[in-house]
């Protein structure tokens, strides 16, 4: 393991309130990626993810960011803003997209950019779970189906239905009354679903929406969501291979670009 850093390496640490990403860059090249559950101890698993990280520079960002620079003070850590690391690592996959969308765990971020990639606007909703991950993961396990599935079973739909709560409480009591009504499972994981569509557009309204959009984080895995986003900003979306990488390849690059006049 090398004892010093060289200046063409660094790494970014993305702690979310429901998984903890790694990138690792050399020379503008990802060399190592990782990722694992924050669970209820979000320190041990940042250890646990950069137990063999060689001596890098290291750069975080997320929610557990300032948890990490304080604790992991021999690393020399430094952090930024999601928004910061967002838009780096969306100018950095897509440098034509003008928008980008996050819908991670547990918030929602709508950053508008200008052509060099630098952050002209943005909204951010982290005061609850709805219209995040966490409303669709706690959506279906109420109806049943695995969380890798909802997606797809949500498009197995055969009518629209409107959800009107998007409160995590009031929303399954709604789909409880609807299924006791009769409704099938499917029309409902389709209300679900179109009822995130609608606030998320709210937000990228207030930001602005310019082609072309970037959809990251967790919930960019999701077809469902994938296809009522398209449909309703009547345009389509670039979805990076890895969506929920993109903000700890923003620390990362932020790490490349702006490195410590002290070499560490």
């Amino acid at each position: 393991m090398p004892t010093s850093s060289p200046p063409e390496a660094a790494a970014g640490i993305d702690i979310g309130s429901r998984s903890i990403e790694l990138v690792v860059l050399n020379r503008g090249q990802v060399v190592h990626q990782d990722k694992l559950p924050t669970t209820f101890d979000a320190l041990a698993q940042c250890r646990r993810v950069l137990e063999t990280l060689p001596p890098v520079r290291l750069v975080a960002t997320g929610y557990g960011r300032k948890l990490l620079v304080e604790h992991l003070k021999h690393r020399h850590v430094t952090a930024i803003t999601e928004i910061q690391a967002y838009a780096l690592g969306a100018h950095h996959l897509a440098p034509e997209a003008r928008t980008v969308l996050d819908i991670g765990g547990q918030d929602t971020k709508a950053i508008a950019l200008v052509t060099n990639g630098k952050v002209a606007k943005f909204d951010m909703n982290d005061r609850c779970a709805a219209g995040t991950g966490k409303f669709l993961e706690f959506m279906a396990t109420a109806l049943q189906v695995p969380l890798e599935d909802f997606g797809d079973f949500a498009l197995r739909a055969d009518k629209r239905i409107q959800i009107n709560s998007m409160c995590t409480v009031f929303a399954e009591s709604e789909a409880t009354s609807l299924m006791a009504r009769g409704e099938k499972a499917a029309n409902i994981a389709l209300g679900l679903h179109l009822a995130i569509v609608q606030r998320t557009l709210a937000m990228l309204r207030r930001v602005g929406v310019a082609e072309p959009v970037l959809f990251a984080g967790g919930v960019a895995h999701n077809p469902c969501v994938r296809r009522l986003l398209e449909e309703l900003l009547g345009m389509g979306v670039i979805v990076p291979d890895q969506p929920d990488m993109v903000g700890a390849l923003g620390a990362a690059l932020h790490g490349l670009r702006h490195r410590p006049a002290k070499r560490l």
